[in-house]
């Protein structure tokens, strides 16, 4: 997985686990809340028709009451009370019921099939006995009972609360239900009606999951397009100083072959061309040939001695032979040989920079190298101080001058100039590096820091 990749990733997961626990949270409240409202809806709902069915019980009562408080027991007036309390019925389904104290059906207007049927053994689906159920709740001064009935809309058994009540002086139990399976068709709607909440509310919960991850993905996307571009960028002024350096080295290179090795090649071509002729001259001729030989010498040591200073220059071989130490220290003894400035140098402890990768040492060395070339070109110092240092799992370099600083913002942001010092710059980042350098008018500091593994 590429690092865009993973930023993208570490950035919507915890957004998406997020939405899920409030996803999670809302749903479980939701639903906690959903059937609280539910028992309190069920339990309000049950209590008003429990009051609705003891209202419709007294009207009935009082609707006879004239009858049954007359004293008479006599056939027709029961008739007459039978007649007026079958009269009042309410809805399809709502009716009133008479039995006798031995569960003899006297009234039953939706079920006439049962008058006259003694029910006093009948049970319902559940096996419960019914009628005796009812009697009991009416003897004990009446009340709500739960019990199975047939629903004379749909003729089929469903759970039925019924109110009843004793009347005595006629030896009756008058009473009335409801069926609960239209309280339970009501609780149903109320249940669909929050499911549907719930599912809307985790819909938008998704929704907004979904656009933030996807404007997640979209800044994301933005920002690695932009990085790219600007990577791009940087590359494109890497490559281009990267050219640039090498056609400097190459010209530095021309130089020193042109101006000093091929002039001084020529000479010796030609001196040993003059002896040659010599040793084929007169006497005197001859004597004078050694002498061409041995300034044509002379001049070929020297340029050998170029030859090494040129090879020592592209990468010195005691820095592999010796270390990065001893290398530091010749650098600094060929910088005295060459400049008119007096440079020094030391190392804490004598050992620094033992065992360090190749590519540290390299880049250390070409650092110190291009520090002491500016020290000479630019610097105008008259002493520079080169120190390295190993403690514990770092290992720095610093080189310090005394001349007369320059602008290190300016010269930093100038696209033609400080090549070098970004140069500097960009080795050390390359080894996992930083280099810090200040300068004033009382001279500059480069200091190279490099942490260590703890391997070394």
């Amino acid at each position: 997985m590429k690092l865009r990749q993973k930023v993208i990733f570490l950035a919507l997961t915890p957004l998406i686990l997020a939405l899920c626990a409030i996803a999670f949270a809302v749903r479980h409240q939701a639903i906690t809340l959903a059937e609280q409202q539910r028992a309190t809806i069920q339990q309000a709902y049950l209590a008003s028709k429990e009051a609705e069915l003891k209202h419709y019980v007294t009207l009935a009562s009082h609707s006879i009451a004239s009858l049954y408080q007359s004293g008479r027991k006599d056939a027709a007036t029961q008739e007459e009370a039978k007649r007026i309390l079958s009269a009042l019925s309410y809805g399809d389904d709502g009716y009133f019921f008479i039995y006798d104290l031995q569960g003899k059906s006297l009234m039953h207007p939706r079920q006439p099939e049962l008058v006259g049927q003694n029910l006093w053994q009948l049970r319902d689906a559940e096996g419960n006995l019914t009628i005796q159920r009812l009697m009991q709740r009416a003897k004990g001064g009446g009340g709500f009972e739960r019990y199975n009935w047939i629903k004379p809309s749909s003729n089929k058994s469903a759970p039925k609360l019924g109110y009843v009540i004793l009347m005595p002086e006629w030896g009756w139990m008058m009473g009335t239900g409801i069926y609960m399976d239209d309280v339970d068709q009501a609780l149903a709607k109320v249940d669909a009606q929050q499911s549907r909440n719930i599912r809307s509310t985790m819909e938008l919960i998704a929704a907004i999951a979904i656009l933030g991850s996807l404007l997640v993905a979209a800044c994301g996307l933005v920002l690695n397009l932009r990085e790219l571009r600007v990577a791009d960028a940087k590359l494109k002024v890497l490559a281009q100083r990267v050219v640039e350096s090498q056609e400097e080295e190459r010209a530095r290179l021309s130089r020193d072959l042109h101006d000093g090795i091929s002039q001084w090649l020529v000479s010796i071509k030609l001196q040993i061309e003059a002896g040659i002729a010599r040793l084929a001259g007169n006497a005197e001729q001859k004597d004078k040939a050694p002498a061409t030989f041995e300034r044509a010498a002379e001049q070929l040591n020297k340029v050998l001695g170029e030859v090494r200073r040129i090879s020592h220059n592209l990468r010195p071989a005691i820095l592999d032979d010796l270390g990065l130490a001893a290398a530091l220290d010749h650098l600094v003894h060929e910088f005295n040989d060459s400049s008119s400035a007096q440079a020094s140098f030391t190392a804490s402890p004598a050992a620094a920079g033992e065992g360090l990768p190749d590519m540290v040492n390299t880049v250390l060395f070409r650092i110190a190298q291009e520090a002491l070339t500016n020290c000479e070109r630019h610097a105008h110092a008259s002493g520079v101080e080169v120190s390295l240092h190993e403690a514990g799992k770092a290992v720095e370099l610093r080189i310090q001058d005394n001349g007369g600083g320059f602008d290190f913002d300016g010269i930093a942001l100038h696209p033609q100039r400080g090549i070098g010092l970004r140069n500097m710059t960009e080795r050390m980042e390359a080894i996992g590096g930083s280099l810090h350098i200040t300068s004033s008018p009382a001279g500059t500091l480069v200091l190279a820091r490099l942490g260590l593994p703890s391997t070394h």
